[in-house]
């Protein structure tokens, strides 16, 4: 009996000792992978044209609801902007973090706007200078490379 209590706790113990720690999220990659990048791909989205083997296809939205789900978009993307700038998120980063976050939501108020007027030029363009707003971003502040990317991973996926 007593033999049995000890390998019980001895098994106890190692399992325990194989269950790591849950490192704590990183709040920065979860808001951009969960709202920044899905909303900024709907924005992408909705300008444009792409090229197939079918064709070439515009990107135009050609309903109010197409256009509201731009608008909307780009309110999402502003409203994370203002969230990076809260202590969560800038906390231990340097002045230009609340800038660029700024900037974010600076161009985030330009892209709805371009989308409720429904001015489809606009939306392209505003779309190219989010595009370099985020990207000034992660010239200071490089997103992290998953450990099984190879050499030819985009480090904006989805951006284009």
């Amino acid at each position: 009996m007593k033999g049995q209590g000890f390998v019980a706790i001895l098994g106890a113990a190692m399992l325990a000792s194989c269950s790591k720690p849950q490192p704590e999220p990183n709040h920065v990659q979860q808001l951009m992978a969960e709202v920044v990048q899905p909303q900024a791909d709907i924005y992408w989205h909705s300008a444009g044209s792409v090229s197939d083997e079918e064709g070439v296809h515009d990107l135009t939205p050609t309903t109010d609801e197409g256009w509201q789900k731009a608008a909307d978009a780009a309110v999402k993307i502003g409203e994370a902007g203002k969230l990076l700038m809260t202590d969560k998120y800038s906390s231990g980063r340097k002045e230009d973090w609340r800038r660029f976050s700024q900037g974010m939501v600076d161009i985030a108020e330009k892209a709805r706007q371009a989308a409720a007027d429904h001015d489809e030029d606009k939306v392209f363009e505003v779309g190219g200078t989010m595009y370099d707003v985020c990207s000034a971003c992660h010239q200071a502040y490089p997103p992290p490379v998953p450990e099984d990317a190879g050499d030819n991973t985009d480090p904006n996926p989805g951006n284009g």
